[in-house]
């Protein structure tokens, strides 16, 4: 957006010194004033029933659904990577892969099987670059050998890895997920989730989409607040 230009008198010193001391504090007040005011149904739909999905006690949950196949997930991370590293403390960020099925399945139990071995901050990043950028790791047909040999790198047990994407345990963790996406009203990705209570809808970029979010997160401090 263009800004029309404006021209000034030529004011008297002091005066002029006077001005631009205040003119920061103008802004300031400005920019708080315009703060846009979110709305249901247009920035967000409230969830019925809406629950967090790892509930922290005492932190505000921002759920992120993505899918490593994903492609608007994957340009979008590292604008949530510098997003999320400023997150006030009483924010609790969860990332959630999406068992969408097909081609997400392999990659939504990868997900899971790595955050069970302690191994999502080494491999998060790493594992977009290999699809969207390297295609080291195939988006369609991925076997669990294949994931489990990419993991390997990060330090996993390739056996050990392929064993456990291929186990119970995590195909019960994959129906706990279903039953979030579910009850949350989860279509695609990246959908964003503030408090289990608000799926993120308005927002036409990322950046907007952010901004909600964080309007989101202000809104459920206030009414947590409210409650003390």
């Amino acid at each position: 957006m263009t800004s029309r230009p404006t021209s000034f008198r030529l004011l008297p010193t002091l005066a002029a010194l006077a001005l631009s001391a205040l003119l920061p504090l103008a802004a300031s007040a400005a920019g708080k004033s315009a703060a846009p005011v979110l709305e249901a149904g247009r920035d967000y739909v409230l969830i019925d029933d809406g629950r967090p999905y790892a509930p922290v006690k005492g932190k505000i949950e921002v759920v992120e659904v993505f899918g490593y196949t994903c492609p608007h997930c994957a340009h979008a991370q590292p604008a949530i990577d510098r997003w999320k590293a400023k997150l006030p403390k009483d924010v609790s960020f969860v990332p959630v892969a999406a068992p969408f099925g097909g081609y997400w399945q392999p990659y939504a139990k990868a997900y899971y099987t790595a955050q069970s071995m302690g191994l999502v901050a080494k491999t998060h990043d790493a594992v977009f670059k290999a699809l969207h950028e390297e295609q080291s790791l195939p988006i369609n047909n991925a076997s669990s050998s294949e994931i489990a040999n990419f993991y390997a790198r990060y330090g996993a047990d390739a056996g050990k890895f392929a064993a456990a994407m291929d186990s119970q345990a995590i195909e019960d963790k994959l129906d706990s997920v279903r039953a979030f996406l579910t009850r949350s009203g989860v279509e695609g990705t990246p959908t964003f989730i503030v408090a289990g209570k608000y799926r993120v809808t308005g927002g036409s970029s990322l950046e907007e989409v952010l901004r909600i979010t964080d309007g989101l997160v202000a809104q459920e401090r206030s009414r947590g607040k409210s409650k003390r």
